[in-house]
This record gives C-alpha cells, sequence and structure tokens, in this order.
C-alpha cells in the first residue's frame, strides 16, 4: 500500500496552559510543561485502557494478523532502515541514531 499518507489531523495551537491537566505555564509554542507529555500520555492508558498497551492496540484493531509498525511505515508517520537485512523501524530522527550506532559513523539514512 504505497502512497498512503498520514491522516489529516487538526491543527492544534498550544495554550499557555499545560495539556496534561496539571494546570502549569508552557514556553511558547509548547502544549506541555517539561516531561508532561509522558505523563499525560500514561494517565490516556490509564484512563482509557486499564494502562495497558495490548487493550489499546487491541481497541485500535492491533495484534498479531495486523502490525501497528508496519501501518506506521506505510502511512508514512515512520521509516525503516535502510541498511540490508535490518528490521529497525521509527521516527526518521531515530532511525538516523540507529543506523549510526549500528551500522557505521558514515550512514546517512
Amino acid at each position: 500500500m504505497m502512497g498512503m499518507t498520514t491522516p489529516k489531523l487538526p491543527r492544534l495551537i498550544p495554550t499557555g496552559t499545560c495539556w496534561c491537566g496539571c494546570g502549569a505555564e508552557t514556553g511558547v509554542g509548547a502544549f506541555f510543561a517539561r516531561g508532561h507529555d509522558k505523563v499525560a500520555e500514561a494517565a490516556l492508558l490509564a484512563a482509557e485502557y486499564g494502562s495497558s498497551v495490548p487493550q489499546m492496540l487491541h481497541k485500535h484493531g492491533y495484534g498479531p494478523g495486523r502490525s501497528v509498525t508496519h501501518d506506521a511505515v506505510e502511512n508514512g508517520a515512520w521509516i525503516r532502515c535502510d541498511h540490508r537485512g535490518c528490521p529497525y523501524v521509527g521516527a526518521p530522527a531515530s532511525v538516523r541514531s540507529h543506523a549510526r550506532k549500528y551500522h557505521g559513523p558514515n550512514t546517512t539514512e
């Protein structure tokens, strides 16, 4: 399914208040106080899925037979390491870091 794109998401505007719900002020252009994105992520997982990643994946149709990482690559949100035979996938910056660490310092992609 090459050519798929990430679903159109609404443009969100930071409000100056942390979106985790703590009420802290945030910097210009920031949605969260430092580290609070992970607090919000964990709270959502707890509130909606009983702190269970398998429950979250199941709710969205993922698990054995449908790979969430495959779909992330197919919709263009993630990329694959281009080193032959390497199974690593992730965000572009993560894949570049992985490639330098595991495939040599001259690796750029």
